[in-house]
């Protein structure tokens, strides 16, 4: 499966932005989801994870969780990432990934697809 994030841009601190993730290739529904991101100067860290189908039993990084909101659309192949009360902290380039069941999603070597990442930059 292919993936293509997009939807980064500039936010002041309290603001909301949108992420979206293009997926083809192969059949979206069949794999997980998530979102990762990588901040300057840091590793890429899991932000968010959606199972696979009609993604019930998400999962968020305790610093986005109540904040971010993962999401999926499987008729069209795309995934979504709903982000509020944005911090300066957000500030990173963030990943949209895929892997198939039973992988650990909360590490980087659990996803077999990315995608080239789109920077989200968050004013204070």
């Amino acid at each position: 499966v292919q993936l293509q994030a997009f939807g980064g841009g500039v936010v002041p601190a309290g603001g909301s932005l949108s992420l979206s993730c293009a997926a083809s290739g192969r059949a979206f529904r069949n794999y997980s989801a998530g979102w990762f991101r990588r901040g300057p100067g840091k590793e890429r860290e899991f932000v968010a994870y959606i199972p696979w189908g009609f993604g019930g039993g998400t999962a968020y990084a305790d610093s986005v969780k109540g904040r971010f909101t993962i999401s999926r659309d499987n008729a069209k192949n795309t995934l979504h990432l709903q982000m509020n009360s944005l911090k300066p902290e957000d500030t990173a380039v963030h990943f949209c990934a895929a892997q198939t069941a039973g992988q650990n999603y909360r590490r980087p070597s659990g996803w077999g697809y990315w995608g080239q990442g789109t920077l989200v930059t968050v004013s204070s």
